[in-house]
This record gives structure tokens, C-alpha cells and sequence, in this order.
């Protein structure tokens, strides 16, 4: 039988060639040290923890929530915006509580994309980006994910020989997977480029919290004249390591925010109302757990970029994010990320997210999450180099290494 249309307009995914590997691994008993997935490894913030089973106590708590995010979450979202980025929000009109932001994502998809709508996504980038707008009908242009000349130019050249003209443009920043960031300087000039063509721009603020940096990311909507034409998404995931939680939030563009709702009224009875209420004590309350996790991220992030330079694998150490994006060793750029991914997973039990389920352009890069403790990363390492050194005697029958012609 033929597979359904939907189905036949997404391509393979990439990823499930890694995650059987990884699973047949196990099962025979391997230790495989899991840098694939961007799963948070930390524990959920007691305070946070103490909240939801408080709530699931009471009477009633057990029944259908709201589809777009109870009043108090809606409240403590904006009060997040206007603290942080000094953007004020109204509650009940810009912003909307989402099953995290990959839900977000893919329902605005579904409420504004007519069929053939082209959307202009970055390439690497977060695959929902894409199939969101796939899976709704829509047609994707890629632009580049690093912000700067070359971005622009092609925002220039999608407006002038698409046909339908783009009706959004997306961003992350910063970026799953490059980790790239943006300043206010850029999303400034983008604001100006949407409200010009007359485009709405689709921004991913998921990792604002994890940076390296002095100075924290910014959001799109701290632009003067971005409320006119953005929405912006965000995730309770990483940055109170609530990712099983399901918690997240779309916020701005009052147009974009109510076709959302609409949309998500028909679909969802929004999450356990336990659970919004945990995330809105999480907002209101210390932020201390915050910082720690950023500097847990930050150690990661240093024994990872040491370990692995000792390993003889070189890795740019990322600003933000908790993804570092590493160039493939030059030996092994001749097979590819998807088969130097599954020959770490078999060769030096050590699974990373191969580059090219990013998009085409992500190829000659893997995807290395720093979801493990510093030990774990070190054994990584450790295991990395061991396969280094002998993969020029053990794979010469197995895979060409360009390194040998």
C-alpha cells in the first residue's frame, strides 16, 4: 500500500539509525555514554517538585485544564519577559502556554501555512522548524543558521524569486544545533527586513539561559516594531530541567498568538494543571537553580572541549546552548556524520547526533549534547581516542579513511 501523503512528505529519520544502534548496544551490554539527545540529565528543582505534588493533593486538580495556559502561568510568563528582557506582555492576549516548544511550533505551523506557503528556515536547524511547516503543506527554503551578511542576502533573493512570496522567516539563537548567537543588532535588522516584506518572523528562544558569555542572549521582541510581526517561543525544559514536564510558551504577535490558541482549543485540554502550576512557582520563585544549572553547562562545556582535544578531536567550545557542533576528524569526512556517528556508537560506545538530520547542510558536523556529568564525559573522550588511534588498523576494511589515500 502506498504510505499516506503526509507520511511521504517527511524524509527518513536520521536519528533512528543511531537509537537502534544505541539500543542494540545496550542490550548486549554495552555502557554507551549518551551525548546524542539534548535530554536533560539534571534533577528538577525540589521547590519545583514540592509545588506539583502539593497540587495534586487538592481536589479537582485532576480534571481538564486550560487549552491555552491557566491565568496565573499566563501571568508569571510575562512577568519572566518583562524582568528579563524588559518587554512588557499582556497575559491574555500575547501569550499562550504550549506542550513545550516543539508543540508550539508545529501547531502555529498548522494555524497559519496555507498549502505551498513557503517558510524560510535555517539550515542546519531543529528539525521541527521544518517538518512543522511540512507536515502542514507548506514549502521550505533554506537560509543559513549563522547570522550576518550571508543570512540577509538570502532573506534578499527568497523574497524576490519566491513564488508565492515567503509568509515567515524562522530563527533560533541561540542555535539548536550550531549553538551560533545572535545580538540585538541583528534581530534589529531582521525586525526591519519583516516589516518591509511584510513577513512574520517565528523566533526559538529555547537555550536563553544557558550561556557562557557576560552577556546574556537577547530576545527578538526587545525590538521596537517586533510585537507587530513576531512570536516568540520558549521551553520550561532546559532552563529548569523540566523537559518530561511538557512546558513551554509562545508570546507576542496577538494575530499569531489567537490563531495558535484556535488551533490548539480544537486539539489539546492544555497540560496537567499540577504541572502548570509547578511551572508558575518555577517562574515566580528563587531563580538560584538557574544559575547552578548554567554553571553545571559551563564545567560540561570545559571538560568537554579539554578531554576531547587530548582525544585528538578538536571542538570549538560553544558560547551558549547546551550542544557543542563539532566538526568531523579529518579523517572520517569522507564517510559522512551518519556513519561516523554509528561507528562511535559501535567502536567507542559514545553516541552523538549525527549532523545531516539537521538538513543538508549540517553534513560534515556531528552534534555533541553535554547531557552527562564531567566523568562520563571524560570517559567519553577517553573512549574517542581509543578509537582514533587504532581506526586506521581496524576499519580499513570496513569504511574508506581519506587519511589512508
Amino acid at each position: 500500500m502506498d504510505e499516506f501523503h503526509k507520511i511521504r512528505r517527511l524524509p527518513p529519520y536520521v536519528f533512528e539509525h543511531v537509537n537502534r544502534l544505541k539500543a542494540s548496544a545496550r542490550a548486549a551490554g554495552a555502557d554507551i555514554i549518551d551525548l546524542g539527545m539534548g535530554n536533560p540529565d539534571l534533577p528538577t528543582p525540589e521547590h519545583i517538585v514540592e509545588k506539583m505534588v502539593e497540587t495534586v493533593r487538592k481536589p479537582r486538580t485532576n480534571r481538564y485544564s486550560a487549552s491555552k495556559g491557566i491565568p496565573g502561568l499566563r501571568r508569571a510568563q510575562a512577568a519572566y519577559y518583562d524582568r528579563r528582557f524588559g518587554v512588557k506582555l499582556d497575559p491574555e492576549t500575547q501569550v499562550v502556554a504550549t506542550l513545550g516548544s516543539k508543540e508550539g511550533f508545529a501547531n502555529m505551523a498548522q494555524a497559519i501555512t496555507a498549502p505551498g506557503d513557503v517558510v524560510l528556515v535555517p539550515n542546519p536547524s531543529y528539525p521541527i522548524h521544518a517538518f512543522g511547516f511540512l507536515m502542514a503543506g507548506g514549502v521550505i527554503r533554506s537560509i543559513p543558521s549563522e547570522p550576518g551578511p550571508d543570512f540577509f542576502f538570502a532573506l534578499e533573493r527568497a523574497i524576490h524569486h519566491s513564488t508565492p512570496k515567503p509568509i515567515a522567516v524562522i530563527l533560533c539563537y541561540p542555535s539548536n544545533p550550531t549553538a551560533c548567537v545572535a545580538d540585538i543588532e541583528f534581530y534589529r535588522d531582521v525586525v526591519a527586513f519583516a516589516r518591509q516584506h511584510e513577513i512574520f518572523v517565528l523566533s526559538d528562544l529555547a537555550y536563553s539561559e544557558i550561556y557562557f558569555t557576560e552577556t546574556p542572549p537577547p530576545s527578538l521582541l526587545q525590538v521596537p516594531g517586533a510585537m507587530d510581526i513576531a512570536v516568540e517561543f520558549t521551553s520550561m525544559s532546559k532552563t529548569y530541567s523540566m523537559p518530561g514536564w511538557r512546558m513551554g510558551f509562545a508570546v507576542g504577535n496577538e494575530r499569531l498568538i489567537s490563531a495558535l490558541a484556535r488551533v490548539k482549543s480544537y486539539l489539546d485540554y492544555g497540560a496537567f494543571t499540577p504541572i502548570q502550576v509547578a511551572a508558575a512557582a518555577a517562574l515566580n520563585g528563587p531563580q538560584d537553580c538557574v544559575a547552578e544549572f548554567r554553571e553545571t553547562y559551563r564545567k560540561r562545556r570545559d571538560a568537554m572541549v579539554d578531554a576531547f582535544a587530548r582525544a585528538g578531536w578538536e571542538i570549538p567550545a560553544p558560547e551558549a546552548s547546551m550542544f557543542a557542533w563539532a566538526p568531523l576528524p579529518e579523517r572520517f569526512r569522507e564517510i559522512g556524520s551518519l556513519e561516523f556517528s554509528k561507528l562511535l556508537v559501535e567502536k567507542a560506545d559514545v553516541a552523538v547526533a549525527p549532523g545531516i538530520g539537521f538538513g543538508e547542510h549540517g553534513e560534515g558536523y556531528v552534534r555533541i549534547a553535554m547531557v552527562e556529568n564531567e566523568q562520563r564525559i571524560r570517559q567519553a573522550a577517553r573512549n574517542v581516542r581509543r578509537f582514533l588511534e587504532t581506526a586506521e588498523e581496524t576499519l580499513h576494511n570496513v569504511v574508506p579513511i581519506s587519511a589512508r589515500g
